[in-house]
């Protein structure tokens, strides 16, 4: 199939029009007319290589929102005209471990990432969301739960399931004591989530300007993390704490706000941690981890989970040829909204 979208052809360029070929549908294959797509950090990152294992040329995008346009012969769960998403992974072995229990982001042979992973079988570079068309295998298609809005509810597929997933995994639930960090992409939709399981929720942040924002979220109460008295006074107050700030910084002043055997959630950054001190650790029996999305079924649950409770991502609708202008204000940061596409701009 040939299709169009936008790429990066290396880290220094803006992203730019591609035209390129999805792979022929294999059996188990479902071919997607993509409608909508999210704009995550990550698509920046890969754009520029910040991580380090890009491969050009790399057409971003793994919050995919779109519509069954064809179906392979062995495919059971979808039929054409199906509203379907597609999330961080399109692939994986299947059948270690991990993928038994359902965490194929763990795949002991590594999963397929939607963009710049390599395809188990033909090899190829894999392309996400920003086009027209994307190919993927029927096991990582995701089913959009009827109520939920196909233009809002894109970045629930990485934003969602990357919040929801710790606060399931540290079992997260009414009477539970649940601090945000961070308030953009991922902490909104962590203050929402959390709410909606009937956790007590407070926003923490450098200032207070987002107070009624957080509060209109869901959250009880915001902490203004530069106020030395303000987190004193909220020592031993959390038993979980989701830290999404994406870029380097220095976690060890949250620690003191958790409870014994509280735990710290690392979710937003990638790659080198700030020197830290083990004293906060060991005084609680505290613990620092680090979560990476959820499975297929985690998150065709929390897809369900928002349907359910009518939980919607703050989002600003952009055209497609606005991805560069949308990049800038990512790296400007202090975005308290998810940026989607809509692919009905992109001309074929």
């Amino acid at each position: 199939m040939k299709t169009v979208g936008y790429a990066a052809h290396d880290s220094e360029k803006p992203l730019e029009p591609y035209h390129f070929e999805r792979r022929a549908l294999r059996d188990e294959d479902v071919s997607i007319e993509i409608l909508y797509c999210g704009v995550c950090h990550s698509d920046l990152h890969t754009a520029e290589n910040d991580w380090g294992w890009t491969h050009y040329p790399v057409v971003p995008g793994h919050e995919i929102v779109g519509r069954v346009l064809e179906v392979g012969s062995g495919v059971t769960k979808y039929k054409v005209g199906d509203n379907v998403a597609v999330g961080c992974m399109v692939d994986s072995c299947l059948s270690c471990d991990q993928c038994h229990h359902g965490e194929e982001q763990f795949c002991r042979e590594g999963m397929v990432g939607t963009y710049s992973g390599q395809d188990r079988i033909s090899g190829e570079l894999t392309q996400g969301g920003y086009s027209k068309h994307i190919v993927v295998r029927e096991e990582f298609v995701l089913n959009v739960p009827e109520g939920l809005d196909l233009a809002k509810c894109a970045p629930i597929l990485c934003a969602g399931i990357t919040t929801y997933s710790p606060l399931r995994t540290w079992n997260v639930g009414p009477g539970s004591r649940v601090g945000v960090i961070g308030l953009g992409g991922l902490g909104h939709m962590a203050i929402k989530i959390a709410a909606a399981m009937g956790a007590h929720v407070t926003a923490i942040s450098r200032s207070d300007k987002k107070k009624q924002q957080v509060l209109s979220y869901g959250a009880k109460d915001l902490l203004v993390s530069s106020d030395e008295a303000a987190m004193q006074a909220h020592a031993n107050q959390f038993d979980v704490i989701i830290n999404t700030i994406p870029v380097k910084h220095d976690f060890t002043p949250y620690i003191p706000l958790l409870d014994i055997d509280g735990t710290q959630v690392l979710v937003g950054q990638v790659g080198e941690l700030a020197e830290s001190n083990s004293v906060p650790l060991l005084m609680g029996r505290r613990r620092v981890a680090g979560s990476l999305i959820g499975g297929i079924a985690q998150t065709q649950e929390i897809l369900d989970f928002c349907a359910l409770h009518n939980i919607l991502p703050e989002v600003e609708m952009i055209n497609m040829d606005q991805i560069n202008d949308a990049f800038d204000k990512l790296k400007q940061g202090d975005m308290a909204s998810r940026f989607v596409i809509d692919m009905s701009s992109l001309e074929v």
